[in-house]
């Protein structure tokens, strides 16, 4: 399954790959706000703005990936707290009673 996978984006990576350099003397304009603006191949724009994208995506789930690293690692230490508590309280368990004072001896 992995192995046809592969093969399929290998091909949509082809297909693209050829449709872009096909259109790489189609030029786009990214017009700003005071009369500045971008010009370049359209394959390259698309691209840009892809990357970018990912980018600030990446970006904005760093905080949270941190505070789920955090919490974590408590809920680590809360466990292994609970097994010495649980291993200690079957350890005391495990022992024989102490004996009583003898009485009437």
């Amino acid at each position: 399954m992995k192995f046809i996978a592969k093969i399929i984006w290998s091909i949509v990576f082809i297909v693209v790959f050829f449709v872009a350099s096909k259109n790489m003397e189609t030029k786009a304009t990214l017009n700003f706000f005071a009369g500045y603006g971008l010009t370049g191949p359209l394959p390259l724009m698309l691209l840009g703005f892809i990357v970018i994208g990912f980018i600030l995506g990446v970006l904005a789930m760093t905080p949270s990936f941190f505070r789920h690293r955090r919490d974590l690692a408590k809920q680590k230490k809360a466990i292994n707290k609970m097994q010495k508590d649980s291993e200690a309280h079957q350890l005391v368990r495990s022992q024989p009673p102490a004996p009583d004072t003898i009485v009437g001896a």
